[in-house]
């Protein structure tokens, strides 16, 4: 009795878990559930912990597609934290990442990007719970994540808004027990981005195994890569001529100055350190594009690889109140930090008056021999206003449940509130004020003391020496630089009930029901610096966000058993599910599934889901700040002139409405032989009204195709020139995708004493169609694949790998393989825009040394890249391709 009743307090875990049964594609789930109470009891030994439906039944397989990564899988290579684990699979893109935000603010962050749907259509959870802290895998420490299971189609109906693409739900190891401890360091066959990372984690039970506790945390710090032009294929480029060109640069910011526009002899001349005037050295010029020469850009200082410095830690206790009544309670914290340079503010276009103070005799000479009152001259502001960023990101979440269950193990409940802070801290020193720097920059001799004075007299004025590198002196620079500052708080309110249970049995089986109630309070507030307020800055500057919303929201699923063992209908199960949801924002908004599985042969199971899934505009859409940043953009209209930097303002829209989208997937899985297993499945996503930031070439490109209201999002100078893009977030028409999912493993064991056993796995994703349709252009973007911000999927992505794991040593060769494609499809007339189909080659090697009975020490290496493959043309932002080139890593754990 006393087992019994043990087997029961273990099964209320298994109650709990607000998550589905994890199929690793692996159809040996496809078993017969338990009818018995006994039964119920003993089959939930374990977690039953399941991402595509709130049925928590032992058996019970979801009809939506899962994949599952175990601890082990997620340690491959030795990736940075889970979200770069999860980059390497075929489903998932890469769109923010160290490698694509060397120059935004959102540096440092790594969210879950499915399908490359993009990051918030795809839900991340902790235990089936939402993160404050945004999508970002980089606050929960891996070394605590017992697996993840990922939902690749969608689960509105279960999980709610956000859902879209799919779930990642990470899974905490509750139940370990003893201690962990890890180091490792890795370097690249460079000699840069080198990284160290510690990490440890302890458990252990109390109370006579009632109660339980597991602590554990790590710290990271990679140093990234400083400059775009550390990698052949990376920095300094641009398209010109409609060709990928290396060694691009500004033809007009030159460092020192360079005069645009004035008298005969002047124009063209750059500027000595003394302030005495030169040839410049310029290459071939097209716009304001010049290929070498002393063309003048970014990337020779701005970061290739963001670097990382962080630190995370997470906490959670349990304890069985009584035999069917079980507290938990769990604590997050998580802290990213960093400084390194950004991006400069440079001049384009200043008029310098002939009276200038430090204007050199011979530039005096031009001036009055041409009767010339101004010239005026660009510069390449390395000297002066060059910025960094400072980055300071805290988060911390607790959660407090109550899980228990009554009628014999038969009814499960669960009820739970979690709050969390995320605040996001900036500081970017090196932006020029505007009104000080127009002040500082027309400066005239005093004729009183015949020193260097501001003609406008303001107080405090410094005068601006322009003429050559390093001439402006300290003094005014500080004068005419300031810090744009902004610091943001997102606060996270979320609560729920739910009851799960078999009320009844059919002949085929127990019906399952989940019905539940949840809430969400949202709230972001953001304070910035007095002259990001006044907009006192030339380009760049933060704007205040003050943001919040509430939803409530009902669900109910149930699991009907339709057909029990007979011929092609061994398993006949039906599955539907419904949420209202309740935005304070938007109002009510409905969303469904209906879903079927059924066992055709003994381990071969089909399924088959439809759904209508939703997402509601986040408050960053709906109210966020005004961002400012510069991208290169081609304009349809001056095509010759090929890339310019253009600003590119971007911000909230309150009149989004919901996203909704309809899914199908269908697919079969088998387990024809002992240790083989196989799946395969078919999705369509269709989106409407979608929420986007539409890029700024897109929005050039589509307004030039013909949709209007586009382009009024566009700013043009005197000259028709684009000077600035508003790219805001707005509702497009519709997003379309569909493709195929499959995988295929097999487990062969070895006949020796460490039992030994040979793994084979494939994992790989075919695209058929990747749309945007914006009601006047349609526009399939796969095979487009060579820029982050570029909408675009491969059309397959795949890992094959092949491993050897016994007591002892293990090791396992993988090869991330990637079709043929373009840098960007919308651009076929591009000449060298052809990216050809990519294998890189991973390698892993480890040996555990055994020292007592559940101890053991482990050394181990990894190898990314193993054959220093380069990646494609103009890979600065490459969601897909390896820039970094050979890395390597070694570490040991230890385990008692």
């Amino acid at each position: 009795m006393e087992q019994l009743l043990r087997a029961r307090r273990r099964s209320i875990l298994a109650g709990t878990a607000l998550i589905a049964l994890s199929i690793s594609a692996n159809p040996a789930l496809a078993q017969t559930a338990p009818q018995s109470d006994e039964d119920r009891a003993a089959a939930a030994q374990g977690d039953i912990v399941v991402t595509g439906s709130r049925i928590d039944r032992p058996g019970y397989e979801s009809p939506t597609p899962l994949l599952h990564m175990s601890q082990e899988d997620l340690q491959v290579v030795s990736r940075t934290n889970i979200g770069a684990a999860l980059a390497d699979l075929p489903q998932f893109k890469a769109s923010q990442s160290p490698q694509t935000s060397g120059t935004n603010a959102q540096a440092g962050r790594f969210p879950v990007n499915i399908r490359g749907l993009g990051e918030t259509r795809s839900l991340v959870l902790v235990d089936g719970r939402r993160l404050v802290s945004d999508n970002d895998l980089n606050t929960v420490p891996s070394i605590m994540v017992k697996s993840v299971d990922i939902v690749t189609g969608g689960a509105s109906a279960a999980w709610g808004s956000d859902a879209v693409a799919g779930v990642v739900n990470m899974i905490i190891d509750s139940n370990y027990e003893g201690v962990r401890l890890g180091a490792e360091g890795g370097l690249s066959s460079r000699g840069d981005a080198g990284q160290v990372k510690f990490e440890g984690k302890f458990g252990t039970s109390f109370a006579d195994g009632r109660g339980h506790f597991v602590i554990g945390g790590e710290y990271l710090d990679n140093k990234g890569i400083p400059r775009k032009t550390d990698r052949k294929n990376t920095g300094r480029f641009a398209i010109i001529a409609n060709t990928l060109t290396p060694n691009v640069g500004s033809s007009t910011r030159l460092v020192g100055g360079y005069v645009t526009s004035g008298p005969e002899g002047l124009v063209g001349m750059g500027f000595n350190p003394d302030g005495s005037l030169r040839t410049p050295d310029m290459g071939p010029i097209t716009g304001n594009n010049m290929v070498g020469g002393e063309s003048t850009s970014d990337d020779d200082r701005s970061p290739l690889i963001t670097p990382q410095q962080r630190y995370t830690a997470l906490a959670k206790a349990s304890y069985e109140l009584t035999d069917t009544l079980k507290l938990s309670a769990d604590l997050r914290y998580s802290r990213y930090y960093n400084n390194y340079t950004w991006f400069g503010d440079h001049t384009s276009s200043v008029t310098i008056q002939a009276d200038n103070a430090f204007l050199s005799d011979d530039v005096r000479q031009i001036l009055a021999g041409a009767n010339a009152e101004s010239f005026t001259m660009a510069r390449y502001n390395a000297d002066l206003s060059y910025s960094s960023i400072k980055l300071d990101r805290r988060s911390i979440q607790g959660t407090l449940a109550l899980d228990g269950s009554f009628g014999g193990g038969r009814w499960r409940y669960t009820g739970y509130y979690s709050h969390g802070e995320y605040r996001n801290k900036m500081e970017t020193p090196g932006f020029l004020i505007a009104s000080n720097f127009a002040n500082a920059v027309d400066a005239v001799i005093d004729p009183a003391t015949g020193e260097a004075v501001c003609r406008s007299g303001a107080a405090g004025c410094v005068p601006l020496n322009l003429f050559g590198e390093g001439a402006p002196s300290q003094e005014a620079i500080d004068y005419v630089t300031g810090t744009p500052r902004s610091n943001s708080v997102n606060k996270l309110d979320t609560y729920g009930v739910s009851l799960r249970g078999e009320p009844f049995d059919l002949p085929a089986g127990p019906v399952s029901i989940a019905i539940g109630a949840e809430g969400r309070n949202l709230e972001t507030s953001s304070t910035i610096g007095e002259l990001d307020a006044a907009r006192a800055y030339s380009t760049f500057y933060f704007t205040s966000l003050n943001g919040k919303y509430d939803v409530k929201e009902a669900f109910a699923e149930v699991v009907v058993p339709v057909v029990r063992d007979v011929p092609l209908l061994r398993k006949l199960e039906l599955n539907g599910a419904v949420r209202v949801s309740d935005y304070s924002t938007t109002g009510s908004v409905w969303s469904w599934k209906l879903g079927a599985t059924n066992e055709f042969l003994p381990g071969v199971i089909g399924r088959v889901t439809r759904s209508r899934d939703i997402r509601a505009a986040n408050i960053s859409e709906l109210y966020s700040n005004r961002t400012v940043s510069y991208v290169g953009v081609i304009d349809p209209q001056y095509e010759d002139d090929g890339s310019r930097s253009v600003l590119v303002y971007g911000g909230g829209n309150a009149s989004l409405r919901p996203e909704k989208a309809d899914t199908w997937t269908a697919g079969i899985t088998a387990a024809p032989l002992r240790g083989l297993t196989a799946s395969i499945d078919y999705f369509n996503i269709s989106i409407k009204d979608v929420i986007t930031s539409i890029g700024a070439q897109v929005l050039v490109d589509r307004c030039e195709g013909g949709n209007a209201s586009l382009c009024d999002y566009i700013s043009r100078g005197s000259d028709g020139r684009i000077v600035s893009v508003a790219s805001s977030s707005v509702n497009l028409s519709e997003f379309k995708t569909d493709g195929i999912d499959a995988e295929v493993a097999y487990t062969m064991p070895v006949n020796n004493s460490a039992n030994g056993r040979v793994t084979f796995r494939l994992v790989g994703t075919w695209v058929n169609r990747f749309t945007t349709d914006d009601g006047v252009n349609k526009i399939d973007y796969v095979k487009s694949q060579g820029y982050a911000f570029v909408n675009g999927v491969p059309r397959i992505r795949a890992n094959a790998s092949v491993g050897y794991a016994s007591d002892g040593f293990s090791g396992l060769v993988r090869a991330r393989y990637t079709s043929s494609g373009l840098w960007d499809g919308t651009r076929p007339t591009i000449t060298n825009g052809r990216i050809p189909a990519y294998t890189y080659i991973d390698l892993q090697l480890s040996q555990k040394v055994p020292f007592g009975d559940g101890k053991h020490f482990e050394i181990y290496g990894n190898v990314s890249n193993l054959f220093d493959k380069n990646p494609p043309l103009y890979s600065n932002f490459s969601p897909y391709y390896d820039v970094i080139g050979r890395y390597m890593t070694v570490g040991a754990r230890l385990e008692f």
